[in-house]
């Protein structure tokens, strides 16, 4: 009963909007908790404003939040000096050095003369997301050379954005759940050290943090990858349920584009009576074979294999099951930095440091911290295992 009620504690924390106190995101006086990433545009703090001035030859340049937000509503300031500069205000935004050598990416709220203030752009991936850019009420809301309200509210997969308290933009979108919020300078031609500004930066989480973004529909394998036996995986009463000849189910959907460092996964787990499986982080897809890159979390309550769930298999392992056949169990990853923590049921069964150059067993040389995607284990004919409401929250990769 205990378990059951913990499952659906984690299955509903996320959709109670509990709203929380304004936080500043600027002090008026210091960069402090921003790093720029991208381009040589110049940043500083004048008059109680962050200033950016464009300089020649640079791509985008972005100051970026060190700190990540998911659910939140963010309101601002922002005055363009020079009509002829183009900025923006990224917000569930990312950088890694696996998409584009580390380019900024994510939803942009347009800074702009001309119409398009406060509409949403998909910043070095899709493009404009705000399809409908006509209304003229939305389109005059923009004051250029003075100084104009943002506001910015995101829960869930809903994008909302208010320029001098009109409605500017809405849309619907599930690719980014968290990131960073970013203040742009674009590039631009020549060397005219355009500049822009923003001030009265704050910003308040929605909900339980937010953050979380679904890796599974409930319905179908979309946005999963499997190797060999496909026939081996299937979607039943709302699981993925894994049964057959060895096969492992890689998640190859567009939340983060598939590519995690540091992150918390949750996942709802049962097993059949003497089922082996397990679920794998910072791994790669590979068309056969057990998975040679990342963890495994094992999953095993039962089988013949000394290794019960909740262990990092081979690294840390666990010797007595923490959950039962037959019954849902909540299970916790989370990785931060170099360190490891599982929890099944809320309970820490694994805590575990990668120590620098970590020694591994033959075979499992590539066992390391890295990016890389999730995988789910189907391990054996015998073995049946169901995985629902997997979700991921992204966190800020630690420097």
């Amino acid at each position: 009963m205990r378990a059951l009620a913990f499952a659906l504690c984690l299955a509903s924390s996320a959709a109670a909007q509990v709203q929380r106190e304004w936080t500043s995101l600027f002090d008026g006086q210091s960069l402090a908790g921003w790093r720029q990433i991208n381009g040589t545009a110049k940043y500083h703090v004048e008059d109680g404003a962050i200033v950016g001035t464009t300089t020649a030859g640079s791509p985008n340049s972005f100051l970026c939040s060190e700190r990540l937000y998911g659910d939140f509503e963010l309101e601002l300031e922002v005055k363009l000096f020079d009509e002829g500069l183009n900025s923006g205000v990224q917000i569930r935004s990312e950088s890694f050095p696996t998409y584009q050598d580390g380019r900024v990416h994510g939803y942009q709220v347009e800074v702009a003369t001309g119409g398009e203030a406060g509409f949403i752009y998909d910043e070095a991936r899709r493009g404009w997301l705000s399809t409908d850019r006509d209304d003229p009420r939305a389109r005059a809301a923009f004051r250029s050379g003075e100084w104009n309200r943002y506001r910015i509210v995101c829960v869930g997969s809903v994008l909302r954005t208010w320029v001098n308290d009109v409605p500017v933009a809405r849309v619907e979108d599930d690719w980014s759940p968290c990131g960073f919020i970013g203040l742009q300078v674009h590039s631009v031609g020549g060397d005219p050290q355009w500049r822009v500004a923003w001030r009265a930066l704050r910003v308040r989480e929605l909900g339980d943090g937010g953050g979380f973004a679904s890796l599974f529909d409930g319905r179908s394998l979309q946005g999963w990858r499997v190797n060999e036996n496909p026939a081996s995986v299937r979607v039943e009463d709302g699981a993925i349920v894994v049964r057959g000849e060895r096969a492992h189910l890689f998640y190859d959907g567009p939340v983060c584009q598939h590519s995690f460092r540091d992150f918390e996964l949750h996942a709802l787990v049962l097993t059949k009576p003497g089922a082996n499986s397990g679920v794998y982080f910072h791994t790669a897809f590979q068309e056969s074979g057990w998975p040679s890159q990342g963890y495994e979390v094992q999953v095993n309550n039962t089988q013949s294999d000394w290794r019960r769930t909740g262990g990092l298999y081979a690294i840390q392992d666990v010797k007595e099951a923490p959950a039962k056949d037959e019954q849902w169990f909540a299970l916790e990853v989370r990785v931060e930095g170099q360190r490891v923590t599982v929890k099944v049921d809320g309970k820490v069964t694994a805590d575990y440091t990668e120590p620098p150059k970590a020694p591994r067993p033959q075979g499992m040389e590539r066992r390391l911290l890295q990016r890389g995607t999730f995988a789910l284990q189907c391990h054996d004919p015998g073995s049946e295992v169901r995985f629902k409401q997997l979700r991921v929250k992204p966190l800020a990769e630690a420097r």
